[in-house]
């Protein structure tokens, strides 16, 4: 794997960087060498993030973690990304590497799923705005609520972030 290593308003020392490519580098059984993974340090709220992003055959692989340090940090994030490895190893299979399986023993204690539980809902799209889509999920106390741009005409997707605010995802 190739790494793309740097620092929101901060300095990335070579030392961390190193750190990082070691711990990350068990999972290149999984991906071939020329697989790009970008990982993002930045300081908020008095903890040490570590955002990582792996981009591979049109599936995208991310664990962002914060902890006290970023040694921490690190050890979550490969703790989150292999944990998604492990619980979608069977659809997986055909995307990453071949032979990435073999050898590859998860956790006793891991039931792997076969098959998505799936519920269907149907509903009405009527036209609003995005602060008025933002209000309707907040009614409904969800985490994201689909609707239709009055402007644009086009199926939009507004979701709650992690940090408290809002997202918006809008077709292409």
């Amino acid at each position: 794997m190739k790494f793309t290593i740097s620092g929101k308003q901060m300095t990335v020392r070579p030392s961390l960087k190193e750190m990082t490519e070691k711990k990350f580098a068990k999972f290149n059984r999984f991906f071939d060498d020329d697989t790009e993974a970008v990982v993002v340090y930045s300081c908020r709220h008095d903890l040490q993030y570590i955002e990582l992003t792996i981009r591979y055959n049109g599936t995208i692989f991310r664990a962002e973690e914060g902890a006290e340090t970023f040694q921490i940090a690190i050890d979550e994030a490969v703790e989150s990304l292999e944990r998604q490895i492990r619980k979608n190893k069977t659809r997986l299979e055909k995307r990453l590497r071949q032979g990435a399986f073999t050898d590859y023993a998860p956790d006793e204690d891991f039931e792997e799923e076969e098959e998505f539980d799936i519920r269907t809902k149907s509903f009405s799209v009527k036209p609003m705005s995005v602060e008025e889509a933002i209000l309707q999920m907040n009614l409904l106390e969800h985490q994201f609520y689909v609707f239709r741009d009055a402007e644009t005409e086009e199926i939009c997707v507004v979701y709650c972030r992690k940090n408290g605010g809002y997202g918006l995802i809008v077709p292409e």
